[in-house]
């Protein structure tokens, strides 16, 4: 074998051999700083972090490590136990960042209604709180618990977040951020995570199909309705129950989609999505206008009605521009894969498609049609002036 190729499979393998025990390391084979050691360990499955702890049931105290992989110096961590439930709101929590003079800051806090994560005692004494920033890039809190029996076995919570003009920032709530919690028993020295779909995460579900069905699929289809199959003649006064049907039906679902955006703002202190909520609240207004307006339609031959139009088909398309934005806009809370977003737009394109489809045809009926009729015009013209002519003579 060339000399060259063994020296590089060589560093190859050596290369290999180096990485791959400190790509696979576990919590179990961690090594902390000041001679610590855990008997107990868990990683948990979200944000990279993993939680240590020694358990001294004599005195009902833990002594806890709770790591975070890879963190930013921009950014905070914390940990929590809640004993009300599995949720960062009301949980009694520890948290660390950097200070930007370099040192690293660990205190408690009460994250209540409304959390502002400045220090705070707990529910439990928390005798000695410290943290640092390892030089392979960790942040790590360590604390000693004073428990107490309900809290030997409750849930747990843990983030990270942005820090924001030296104070921590609100964290995402999707993604991995959204699923950071689970439950923790320091006897058996157990760790469950949650699993599937939570009841918050359920709702969120419900709002969005509620939203995107409504004002996101059945109000553009009214629309196409009302402006492409009135063309037909043998549509007759069909076109026009469809398109009251799909709004009318459209608004009735939003509603409840509406309903149930307010009942989860209401479950969440302390998180807003202003953007999204304020788009929701403009798109509701506009779509109660648009289905009030029904009641003060002008008949076809009315003074009034080409201003009727106007405003109708105004407010019918902004109604529906800020809709598909807005649902866009909330898709970004709902999955971290993204399923919901992607099925949408298939559907939305399939729509735009179908309007261009049906644009074309409908330009070409009207052309058709205009011709034909200034053909008959010009005949019946001819036929006149022909009568006229034999009467003269």
């Amino acid at each position: 074998m060339d000399k060259s190729l063994t020296t590089l499979l060589f560093s190859c393998a050596l290369l290999i051999s180096l990485c791959v025990p400190s790509l696979a390391q576990t919590c179990g084979n961690y090594t902390f700083s000041g001679n610590r050691s855990y008997s107990t360990c868990n990683d948990l499955p979200q944000l990279s972090c993993s939680l240590h702890w020694n358990y001294h049931p004599s005195n009902l105290t833990a002594d806890i490590a709770f790591r975070k992989s890879g963190a930013s110096t921009s950014n905070w961590i914390s940990w929590a136990l809640n004993p009300s439930r599995q949720a960062m709101a009301g949980s009694q929590a520890l948290v660390a960042y950097q200070h930007p003079n370099g040192s690293i800051l660990a205190y408690t806090t009460q994250l209540n209604k409304n959390p502002n994560m400045q220090p705070g005692r707990l529910s439990f004494d928390v005798p000695s709180i410290a943290a640092e920033f390892s030089s392979n890039g960790d942040m790590i809190i360590f604390a000693t618990l004073q428990l107490t029996d309900s809290l030997r076995l409750t849930n747990q919570v843990w983030q990270e977040g942005p820090m924001n003009g030296g104070n921590p920032g609100e964290h995402p709530t999707n993604g991995q951020n959204g699923k950071s919690m689970g439950t923790v028993d320091f006897i058996n020295g157990s760790v469950t995570t949650t699993g599937g779909t939570t009841s918050k995460q359920r709702k969120r579900n419900v709002h969005g199909v509620l939203n995107a069905v409504s004002w996101g699929i059945l109000m553009p289809v009214g629309i196409i309705i009302a402006r492409y199959l009135k063309v037909f003649k043998s549509a007759g006064p069909a076109w026009f129950y469809l398109h009251v049907m799909c709004q009318t039906s459209g608004y009735a679902v939003g509603i409840a989609g509406w309903a149930t955006g307010i009942k989860l703002g209401s479950d969440s202190p302390g998180i807003s999505y202003d953007t999204h909520r304020n788009l929701g609240m403009i798109i509701f207004a506009l779509g109660t206008l648009q289905v009030l307006a029904l009641l003060l339609r002008p008949k076809p031959d009315h003074k009034y009605r080409l201003y009727w139009n106007i405003y109708h088909h105004t407010i019918g398309y902004t109604t529906v521009i800020l809709s598909i934005a807005n649902i866009f806009e909330g898709f970004d809370v709902l999955d971290t894969e993204d399923n919901w977003k992607k099925a949408y737009t298939g559907v939305l394109i399939f729509l735009v498609v179908v309007a261009a489809i049906m644009e074309a045809v409908t330009w070409f009926i009207v052309i058709k049609r205009k011709k034909a009729a200034s053909s008959d015009k010009h005949v019946n013209g001819e036929n006149v002036y022909g009568s006229r002519a034999q009467q003269t003579a």
